[in-house]
């Protein structure tokens, strides 16, 4: 072997040796960027317990301008509530959330079916808050705008099946394709009645944008350490790592014996 053919392939080595180190780092910052922006989720027992690394200095809240118009049939303070079940409840689940956060998918997830059974009994009245902390942290719109269909969902009277659609179909964190209201809409088609010309104008113009940028800024405003943040009856069951969807009933269940 030549010389020259010597040092030709030594110097392909060495780049493809270079090449190499440089996908190395920089599949590592990727990485790096993924992990820092990730929602932190922590499991305990059969609950699923999640916390969200909020970042009050970050969270704009989201962008919006127009009057606030809240969704028909909003309660509590300021008309920020969403509520799912009847009035006359004994017990009362407050629960903040945020479409693109993925540990209010598994409380979803977990926990629906309790939630369902007990609404469906009359036990348990739900009031939903919107919030848009993953905007706030990543950056995007997918949360302001499937919170804002949300709401276009209740003005239809079909809140709770759209709110389980949108956390059945939820993106990766990362992926901010709520923002795009073309998605909302398909996925509206999975609710009978739902995807009307009135839902599809209300997603479309941002009806209830600025009604869901004061229900974030009254987020911050609580100083709540993350989304979901679950209150049952004023108390934060979702700090209980031994929370059990069948615990959560038996709360329910002796607060109407009282």
């Amino acid at each position: 072997m030549s010389e020259k053919n010597r040092d030709g392939k030594r110097t392909a080595r060495e780049r493809l040796a270079a090449d190499r180190e440089k996908q190395k780092a920089a599949e590592k910052r990727r990485r790096a960027l993924i992990v820092g922006a990730s929602v932190v989720c922590v499991l305990g027992l059969a609950a699923v317990i999640g916390v969200v690394a909020a970042n009050a200095g970050k969270d704009k809240g989201g962008e919006s301008a127009g009057p606030v118009v809240a969704p028909s049939g909003a309660q509590g303070k300021d008309s920020l509530a969403v509520p799912v079940g009847k009035d006359g409840a004994k017990a009362t689940l407050t629960v903040w959330e945020d479409f693109r956060c993925p540990a209010c998918q598994a409380f979803e997830a977990a926990y629906r079916p309790t939630l369902h059974e007990l609404t469906d009994a009359g036990k348990l009245r739900i009031e939903y808050h919107l919030v848009t902390l993953i905007d706030g942290n990543l950056g995007g719109t997918g949360s302001r705008n499937a919170a804002n269909a949300a709401a276009c969902a209740q003005d239809a009277g079909k809140f709770r099946d759209f709110h389980d659609v949108l956390y059945e179909n939820q993106p990766k964190e990362t992926d901010d394709a709520f923002a795009d209201n073309a998605k909302l809409i398909e996925l509206a088609g999975k609710v009978d009645g739902l995807n009307t010309p009135a839902f599809r104008t209300c997603v479309e113009d941002g009806t209830h944008n600025s009604w869901v940028v004061k229900s974030n800024e009254a987020f911050r405003a609580a100083k709540f350490g993350g989304t979901p943040t679950v209150l049952l009856d004023g108390k934060n069951i979702y700090q209980d790592q031994t929370m059990t969807p069948a615990k959560l009933t038996q709360l329910v269940e002796d607060a109407n014996k009282g």
